[in-house]
């Protein structure tokens, strides 16, 4: 009973399933209580509000804190249920997983709560601590996941880009040390003190508490903040390029993986399935939408990624769900459509249209055959 309970629990709130409704609104729930506390956090600031919703502020901190410990003990309970074989050991399992930077980040925004127990500490300085929580979103959202991904795999070409700024900002500092140096040692004495104003050049920021006053000095400056526009434009470039990749790899992996599941495709080897995966685009409608209409013409196949849809067929109507397909038999038989498809929810699709069916098909000879039976078999259902 206890490995059934704690098997469920992981699949909430570690693995969840795309049509899973527990986890769906357990992550809502749980981004809701992260961006209320930060909120908390901000308007704890102000003294006015502060005094007024002192108990409020209590409260709520109680709770958010209660619910954020039994979060982290329920992950670091289920962690053995995963496929890494690293978190399947009860006790090392677990420390592993108490040690993964999620967990840590976990841990640290329940701590000061903890930690004012214990120790006297300035309360004001613990809210700050708090806003760590707002990190707890990387967990519950793809945008930040996705980035974060997209910094690691890019984690060389960003430090080598770093290093040049480095590099870059040394030398800026020292040469207008150099030049300035005799008209303004009050802000340029050392290399270290001209660095504020090599920081503030190189990032086109410009705050203007620190200039260069003399002919030479205002040339060389100039010439700093030109080339601080296509040095700290690197590092973005990078990221916008490692984010974009990222994002087509997981569409793509989503993809590969939905073509995969589909019983039409399963007899294929990988690189018949990545083919057919470059063939799809990606469609989404609305709940109630005539996917296609008895009587159009035929143009493309349709796989559903997620959601469900009906096939409009007398007596009672066919429900389709996610890893099913149709649209094939009007394209195989070169024929108008033979009933209406009705989206029931919204629905995630996969399109292959007419041109990347046909090449399919003189590709793959098993495909054809297969599709031929499925099609006789839905042709009789259909009589």
């Amino acid at each position: 009973m206890a490995t059934s309970l704690r098997e469920r629990i992981y699949r909430v709130i570690e693995a969840p399933e795309p049509d899973d409704w527990k986890a769906q609104w357990f992550d809502v729930f749980m981004v809701v209580l992260i961006i209320t506390n930060v909120l908390a956090v901000i308007l704890e600031t102000v003294e006015a509000i502060a005094v007024a919703n002192a108990a409020f502020f209590w409260i709520f901190e109680l709770f958010s804190v209660t619910v954020f410990s039994i979060e982290y003990l329920l992950r670091l309970w289920v962690t053995v249920e995963t496929e890494d074989e690293h978190f399947h050991h009860p006790v090392t399992g677990r420390i592993r997983y108490a040690l993964t930077p999620m967990a840590l980040i976990d841990i640290v925004a329940i701590l000061p709560f903890y930690l004012s127990w214990f120790f006297a500490v300035d309360l004001r300085f613990m809210r700050v601590f708090r806003l760590f929580r707002l990190l707890k979103l990387t967990r519950y959202s793809p945008a930040l996941q996705t980035l974060a991904a997209a910094a690691y795999t890019q984690r060389q070409a960003l430090a080598a880009a770093f290093v040049i700024i480095l590099i870059l900002l040394v030398f800026a500092s020292s040469v207008i040390y150099l030049i300035e140096r005799n008209v303004q040692p009050e802000a340029f004495g050392s290399i270290p003190q001209a660095m504020w104003w090599g920081l503030a050049t190189l990032t086109t920021v410009g705050y203007g508490d620190v200039t260069p006053i003399s002919a030479t000095g205002k040339v060389f400056g100039g010439f700093i903040m030109i080339l601080g526009i296509g040095m700290f434009a690197l590092p973005a470039g990078i990221l916008a390029t490692a984010f974009a990749n990222e994002i087509r790899k997981r569409e793509f992996v989503v993809t590969w993986n939905m073509v995969a599941a589909v019983p039409l495709f399963n007899q294929l080897d990988a690189l018949q399935i990545m083919e057919i995966a470059n063939m799809l685009e990606t469609k989404v409608v609305p709940p109630r939408f005539p996917i296609i209409e008895k009587g159009d013409k035929a143009d493309a196949m349709y796989l559903i990624s997620l959601g469900e849809a009906e096939v409009q067929v007398s007596p009672d109507p066919l429900r389709l769900e996610a890893g099913d397909f149709f649209g094939e038999i009007a394209l195989l038989k070169d024929s108008p459509r033979l009933a209406t498809v009705v989206s029931v929810t919204e629905c995630q699709l996969f399109v292959l249209s007419v041109n990347a069916f046909q090449r399919l098909l003189r590709s793959n000879p098993d495909i054809r055959e297969a599709l031929t039976e499925v099609v006789e078999d839905r042709l009789a259902m259909l009589e």
